[in-house]
């Protein structure tokens, strides 16, 4: 072998293949190792010139020894005991010095666990998230590192070079030690079923409550994508709608099943939530509601034991285009107060952890290249810039949401009236609705667990933190 790689890559499923291209394209020299040795055959099939600039390995031995040192090794395996094997493949052949790098969606204790661990048998480890999927890693992901900073500081310039650019600046960017690259990962997927499923319910209210056509909706997303809801996932959706079957003729989402995979990342987000003891209701709503779309023999069942949905909302938003434009207001301040959710646990966590996670870099970063990239981050990035609180206590988004407040309300009202499911919209108003409660009720509940567990509570006239009530009187 007359020249050695800059750095491996092991795993070349979907996402490896398409990275690997990215780093090739960008000019630098990988070694590629894969257990299952069709997938390099594959990735070379479509590598057309920048295969020149690949080197596969059929062994691992070699593979390692194609990397110049000190070696970086990226892995692009499934999270969980893939990732285990792998790296205790890897560390008996590493020298002082090498560093791993965890690309895919690992879970974030995981990652401090195994940072640790590598850092005790002198080797280095990096969690990166990467968001985009198939053709953001292809072409520009945004990417959120954690590790040791002076270990990213080694490798940034070759995710740099493949990240996402937003005006020019790269979307990656280190957000702190051990496992926080792939926490803000995962609160970027968490705030990504948020999303998508806000996005659901406004499609479920115009299909079934306004009676629109899925063309009549594309125009409708395509209308929202050029004001303040502007972002991919609506940008999708309006093409979603647009598409036709070519096997039936029909629109496509009229032959698709509704019922909503997912891959874990969500479900951790609201366990990790209730850990660290922040309210994340929007994305538990978004989590529950793919749960229950997989549940189709209870659904049909409850169908005809409790009869079909009324349905049509018959005016009660008023006319088609008052309607829409409550819903356009309600689905921007639901989007908003998931945001502010994701990013006050993300806020959280760092404080646990001493993570030390600025907000504003972690909006930019989510500026181009991801999933959840949308118009709005950039003020929100500025809006927390110099503000110490949440992003609903910004004027500017507090503003944004308390003119679309009504809105929200009569849209939530509208569809529980008719029995059109609106999980999410319904938590994210009856969450802001609990936030600004002058009082709120859980003085009961504190009454009540005193009782029966006399575990106290505080008063509003004195301080003190272990009053009881004279139950025993």
């Amino acid at each position: 072998m007359t020249e050695t790689a800059g750095l491996g890559l092991f795993g070349t499923g979907v996402m490896g293949a398409a990275l690997a291209l990215n780093i090739a394209e960008k000019g630098h020299r990988l070694a590629l190792y894969n257990r299952s040795p069709d997938k390099l055959d594959a990735l070379f099939g479509r590598a057309g010139p920048l295969a020149e600039r690949l080197t596969p390995c059929a062994a691992i031995e070699s593979f390692v020894e194609a990397i110049a040192p000190p070696r970086a090794i990226i892995l692009m395996v499934a999270a969980g005991d893939a990732v285990e094997h792998a790296i205790e493949a890897l560390l008996p052949r590493l020298a002082a010095g090498d560093v791993l790098i965890d690309a895919g969606n690992a879970n974030f204790h995981d990652t401090r666990r195994r940072t640790a661990w590598l850092e005790t048998a002198g080797r280095a480890y990096l969690g990166i998230g990467v968001s985009g999927g198939e053709a953001g890693a292809r072409h520009g992901p945004a990417i959120m590192a954690g590790g040791s900073h002076e270990v990213w500081g080694r490798v940034q310039p070759v995710f740099d070079a493949i990240a996402a650019k937003h005006r020019g600046e790269p979307c990656c960017a280190w957000l702190g030690p051990d496992g926080a690259g792939h926490f803000v990962k995962m609160l970027h997927n968490g705030i990504e079923y948020a999303d998508m499923q806000l996005i659901a319910e406004a499609y479920g209210l115009m299909r079934d409550g306004l009676g629109l056509a899925p063309a009549e909706m594309a125009e409708v997303f395509a209308r929202w994508n050029a004001g303040p809801l502007r972002s991919y996932l609506i940008e999708i959706a309006a093409e979603v709608c647009a598409t036709t079957d070519p096997e039936t003729g029909r629109p496509l989402l009229e032959v698709i099943r509704d019922a909503a995979g997912q891959k874990g990342t969500g479900r951790w987000t609201v366990i990790e939530g209730q850990q660290l003891g922040v309210p994340v209701t929007i994305i538990e709503a978004a989590v529950a509601a793919r749960n229950l779309s997989a549940q189709a023999p209870a659904r049909a069942a409850l169908q005809r034991l409790l009869g079909d949905q009324p349905g049509r909302l018959d005016g009660a938003l008023g006319d088609r285009e008052a309607a829409l434009a409550d819903l356009e207001s309600a689905l921007l301040a639901a989007r908003i107060a998931a945001y502010d959710q994701g990013l006050a646990m993300i806020a959280a966590a760092s404080r646990t952890w001493d993570w030390r996670i600025p907000l504003p870099r972690v909006l930019r970063v989510w500026r181009a290249g991801c999933i959840i990239r949308a118009a709005l981050l950039d003020d929100m990035a500025g809006a927390l810039e110099s503000h110490d609180g949440g992003l609903l206590t910004t004027p500017h988004f507090a503003a944004l949401v308390r003119e679309r407040l009504d809105a929200l309300r009569r849209v939530t009202v509208a569809a529980l009236g008719h029995g059109l499911a609106a999980p999410a919209l319904a938590t994210a108003l009856t969450t802001l609705d609990s936030l600004r409660a002058r009082r709120g009720t859980a003085d009961m509940i504190q009454g009540q667990r005193d009782f029966f567990g006399t575990h106290g509570f505080e008063r509003l006239d004195r301080e003190g933190t272990d009053f009881h009530g004279p139950w025993e009187k």
